[in-house]
């Protein structure tokens, strides 16, 4: 797929010029055939912004941020800012798309990746509070947004394939140099959202036993209101969350050599060793110590396929 299907496919859904409402919720596509002097706009939700043809700079507290073809822009929820359309004719017409995101999806896609960078961003300084980012809009995520956009002209693909193009959008963006950055907006939106706090609580206390009762009593809620609403924001129940981030985390500690078999296992919450071998295996196919040992000879390998190219 190449810049012009994704100018063709935004102007196929921007007939009007201006914002144009498009077949998804948060989704507006916007029209230009004119430069525009700056506006005042607003967001309210975590929003990716991509541009397939022209130039726009917003402006957040004074600071500009400047997007094109090239870059893209993501912007924090309840923001207050100034547009500007710098580049655009008649026959070139500024074209360009604002999909707000809910940041549900974006801790949805992240937990298989999350305890993993979890440790690596704990190592470094923590990046400063966001209001925008601009980033590399590479082929990986301008297909994917093409492949959405598509998705969207009938009713079975809007249902069944545009969700999933959607969380390849986001997936694409949290593989980026953004990551980080990325996940503290949508931390930063969901501070007052009960299922966010509870992923903090079961981060902060894997070692200890965890019920659905211990967790619903951190946001005052029941237990079966906790699980119905957990499955609908990560598509798993609290014990499956706690489980899989058990067995993510002792697979982390385990390659990185913090610790033997049974330490790690108490130290994510499993009493027992032999209980935490079988679910291991089951989770990764391998019981800890085969795995580690895979992990060490791939490793060795690719090291010296590295010292020694052909």
């Amino acid at each position: 797929m190449t810049p012009g299907d994704l100018i063709a496919e935004l102007a196929r859904r921007a007939p009007e010029a201006g914002g144009n409402t498009g077949l998804w919720p948060g989704l507006t596509i916007y029209r230009f055939s004119e430069p525009t002097a700056p506006s005042w706009e607003e967001v309210q939700s975590l929003s990716l912004c991509v541009v397939g043809q022209g130039r726009k700079c917003v402006t957040v507290d004074g600071q500009p941020y400047r997007y094109d073809p090239f870059n893209y822009l993501v912007l924090n929820s309840h923001l207050h800012f100034q547009a500007e359309i710098l580049e655009a004719t008649f026959t070139k017409p500024f074209l360009s798309f604002v999909l707000q995101i809910d940041p549900a999806v974006v801790r949805r896609v992240s937990v298989e990746m999350l305890e993993q960078r979890r440790a690596e961003m704990l190592a470094d300084s923590p990046p400063d509070p966001s209001k925008a980012f601009v980033s590399a809009l590479d082929s990986g995520l301008m297909s994917s947004v093409i492949r959405f956009l598509r998705a969207l002209s009938t009713g079975p693909d809007r249902r069944i394939l545009a969700p999933a193009y959607l969380q390849e959008m986001v997936y694409r963006v949290l593989q980026a140099e953004q990551y980080e950055r990325l996940l503290e907006i949508a931390a930063a939106q969901q501070n007052h959202d009960p299922v966010a706090r509870v992923v903090t609580f079961i981060q902060d206390n894997l070692a200890e036993p965890l019920t659905v009762t211990d967790m619903a009593e951190q946001v005052a809620m029941s237990p079966s209101a906790l699980t119905a609403l957990f499955r609908q924001s990560t598509g798993k129940s609290p014990y499956q969350f706690v489980k899989e981030m058990r067995l993510t985390r002792a697979r982390d500690l385990l390659v990185r050599g913090n610790g033997t078999v049974v330490s790690v296992s108490r130290a994510v919450g499993y009493p027992s060793a032999s209980h935490f071998i079988n679910e291991f295996r089951r989770r990764f196919g391998l019981p800890p110590r085969a795995y580690c040992d895979l992990n060490t000879l791939r490793s060795q390998l690719g090291a010296q396929h590295t010292a020694n190219p052909i």
